[in-house]
């Protein structure tokens, strides 16, 4: 994540999923902005959806309203903007630059570890997405969340949404190698998917985790139009089928 993305469609989006998974507040939400310093590019700068209220507002009016304010000054376009307006109730945020060296890192996990401690789930919102084949520790590697973190977080109980950007191969095949890679780690969990535009998001759903959650990520896969998010079921990893077909959960 970087500050200049704050209030694009993605940043709607997003904001617009963890809101419903939240359930006003009753599932704590751990946010892991996984920031990293503005690159100066015009990544970030759609948001010309803000000028189409009447096609856009409709999906969260409220939070609609919250990416305006923030998007229409340049000082306001700050993740602090959106940690102070409440958007996502009862959040709570580790808002540290990511470095890249290895050791920088770890401690960084090590701290966002402990200040999720009471979180119900934690959302990863890394720049790309999933690790590639660049390791852990070169440059550019704090765009990326790694399968050791997932692995280290589910293993202490934890629900993970990750924000994952779509590169340009087939989706369809690129889908179902990042759920089989989040299964090698989360081999119980339940699994779905939000796809949109340009990016998607894995929620994996670990077995100790409060009901409330599933029924929450259950609620918001028939809560909006395809055109927005759409959000499908894949089971739990041991029964479960691909979650890119056309199949909306119930």
């Amino acid at each position: 994540m970087k500050h200049q993305y704050v209030g694009d469609i993605s940043d709607y989006r997003k904001y617009a999923l963890l809101r419903v998974l939240s359930w006003g507040g009753v599932n704590r939400i751990g946010v892991c902005w996984m920031l990293t310093p503005s690159d100066g590019s015009s990544d970030g700068g759609k948001l010309a959806y803000l000028q189409q209220p009447d096609r856009y507002r409709q999906f969260d009016p409220q939070l609609f309203d919250i990416l305006a304010h923030a998007a229409d000054e340049p000082d306001r376009r700050r993740l602090q903007s959106i940690e102070d307006s409440g958007a996502i109730a009862g959040a709570a945020y580790f808002n540290e630059l990511l470095p890249d060296d290895a050791a920088g890192r770890t401690g960084f996990m090590d701290r966002c570890s402990s200040a999720f401690e009471r979180a119900d789930v934690v959302f990863f919102d890394p720049d790309n997405g999933l690790e590639t084949s660049l390791p852990k520790g070169r440059k550019n590697s704090s765009k990326y969340l790694y399968l050791d973190e997932v692995a280290r977080f589910y293993g202490s109980g934890k629900s993970m949404l990750v924000y994952q950007h779509f590169p340009r191969v087939e989706r369809r095949a690129f889908l179902a190698s990042c759920m089989e890679r989040l299964r090698s780690v989360a081999p119980d969990a339940l699994v779905w998917t939000f796809t949109t535009a340009h990016v998607a998001f894995f929620l994996a759903v670990h077995p100790e985790s409060p009901a409330r959650l599933a029924a929450a990520a259950t609620e918001a896969c028939g809560l909006w139009d395809e055109g927005f998010i759409a959000g499908r079921y894949g089971g739990s990893s041991r029964h479960a089928r691909p979650i890119i077909d056309s199949e909306i959960c119930a």
